[in-house]
């Protein structure tokens, strides 16, 4: 309204939010981005803890196989037994609504139910449960968002049949990353898989927990924009970050690329990419070029091709003008372009951009 009051639509749809809210129960999640990283612990010992401060608590399913640190959690809880359905079983909805506890704990949100259950996924459960008023703790890893399928099957080559839509996160009152160190986290998880080496082990888990850490922001970016939307408080940011994604032939481009776009998403920012135009390529690296632009396209990245003797300088320029505020770089490059360069290249472009944050990435021997 131009006098800066609320619509007649505005108020009612602000009284109907908050109605809702006082009706329904509050979801929390615990977020992995591997197998063994805490997620199914911290939701019990959240749950130990409410049950101490008084709060009724309840389980309602938890994995088939357990830790000893689990299964003395859960002795202090109590647990709403689990229904056979056929040769399988599935959370007992009909017993937890009847029951109806404050709390109720309910580890692998991403189960399909079995042919016969009321409703055919775990989370479908949960959706029941919170319009019922009963509040619910649950845990999941990144592997099994739905929407995220496409990304996961390429840093890990496995791809789950059972998921958890995106939605269904962005609209927890909560959400926590369980989070231990990479190198941790493999001692949890057991050695390299289909014949990986360690580090690049590593390199799949962090490339998993950058993903994981997105997700969980851009949760709390819509917790923040539902917060003000049902205060009147008006938005005032807009698309800010502008991030640059520098390439070579022989960059590590799907890497540099799918970390820059998952960053200018988390952000509602731009991604750019350029390159700067090199004489003479041989065949091989011209082919590699190609390629890696052909990349930069899929995740549908701004192209500019520069032309400089000096490639630092023209990407300086570059980043100025438009506004750059973060520039992506591999940092092995001692071939090509970079050796041209007077001095450390990295170290020349890390001091030539003032105001702008540089994110180094490691690149793969020989690059």
């Amino acid at each position: 309204m131009p006098d800066g009051r609320p619509s007649a639509d505005e108020l009612l749809s602000r009284i109907e939010t908050e109605e809702n809210r006082k009706h329904r129960g509050r979801l929390k999640i615990f977020l992995g981005y591997a197998s063994g990283v805490g997620k199914s612990l911290q939701m019990l010992d959240e749950g130990r803890r409410r049950a101490e401060r008084g709060e009724d608590v309840v389980v309602g399913a938890m994995q088939p196989q357990s830790s000893p640190e689990v299964q003395e959690l859960l002795s202090k809880l109590e647990i709403i037994p689990m229904r056979q359905v056929g040769e399988r079983t599935t959370m007992d909805l009909v017993a937890i609504e009847k029951r109806r506890p404050q709390v109720v704990l309910i580890d692998g949100l991403a189960y399909d139910n079995p042919p016969g259950a009321k409703n055919a996924t775990r989370w479908q459960d949960i959706e029941e449960l919170l319009a019922f008023g009963v509040s619910v703790i649950t845990s999941v890893n990144l592997q099994y968002v739905a929407e995220l399928q496409d990304e996961i099957a390429l840093i890990t080559g496995k791809r789950s049949t059972e998921t958890v839509p995106r939605s269904f996160l962005e609209r927890a009152d909560e959400i926590v990353v369980a989070d231990v160190p990479a190198a941790e986290s493999l001692t949890r998880t057991g050695p390299a898989t289909s014949g990986g080496t360690l580090s690049q082990e590593e390199h799949r888990l962090s490339r998993l927990r950058e993903m994981t850490m997105l997700l969980a922001a851009g949760v709390v970016d819509l917790q923040l924009q539902s917060y003000l939307r049902s205060h009147g408080i008006e938005e005032m940011w807009g698309t800010h970050e502008r991030i640059l994604v520098c390439l070579t032939p022989r960059s590590n481009a799907r890497q540099l690329l799918e970390s820059g776009r998952r960053n200018a998403d988390r952000f509602y920012g731009e991604l750019l990419v350029t390159y700067v135009k090199q004489s003479k390529l041989s065949a091989e690296d011209q082919a590699a070029l190609e390629r890696n632009l052909a990349i930069a396209r899929e995740v549908g990245a701004q192209l500019e091709v520069l032309e400089g003797s000096d490639s630092v300088e023209a990407i300086i320029r570059f980043a100025r003008e438009k506004g750059i505020t973060q520039i992506f770089i591999g940092h092995s490059m001692r071939a090509g372009w970079w050796n041209k360069l007077r001095g450390n290249p990295v170290e020349r472009l890390i001091e030539s951009a003032e105001g702008i944050d540089v994110r180094v990435f490691p690149q793969r021997p020989g690059q």
